[in-house]
């Protein structure tokens, strides 16, 4: 259960921080930078808030390492799930070779 839940939380808290810092490029456009920066904190915090007791219910079972690539590879994930579904950009080859690389990153992470 412990696995699960670390994962689970830090799939949401890379939503929050995904929002946090790419969000008021588009929806904040034209609102002054104190503004989108206020909000962007805010949002973050939220991504914070489960960030934290993700690793620390992971530690333990996962070592620091495997916990950071984990991260990062959730991070890349949502960022890439956000950039083409709100910011429309097109993912190409490059992308999906560049995930593969993830896949052997996790893979060497996680190798005993």
């Amino acid at each position: 259960m412990t696995a699960a839940r670390t994962i689970l939380l830090l799939c949401a808290a890379n939503v929050f921080i995904t929002l946090a810092w790419y969000r008021h490029l588009r929806a904040q456009a034209n609102a002054p930078l104190w503004s989108a920066l206020l909000v962007s904190w805010g949002i973050a915090f939220l991504g914070y808030c489960l960030a934290v007791p993700a690793n620390r219910y992971g530690f333990g079972r996962f070592s620091v390492v495997q916990l950071k690539v984990t991260q990062e590879i959730i991070s890349l994930v949502a960022f890439g799930i956000f950039a083409s579904v709100s910011m429309k950009e097109r993912l190409s080859s490059n992308h999906m070779i560049s995930a593969l690389c993830l896949v052997a990153a996790a893979y060497f992470a996680f190798r005993k």
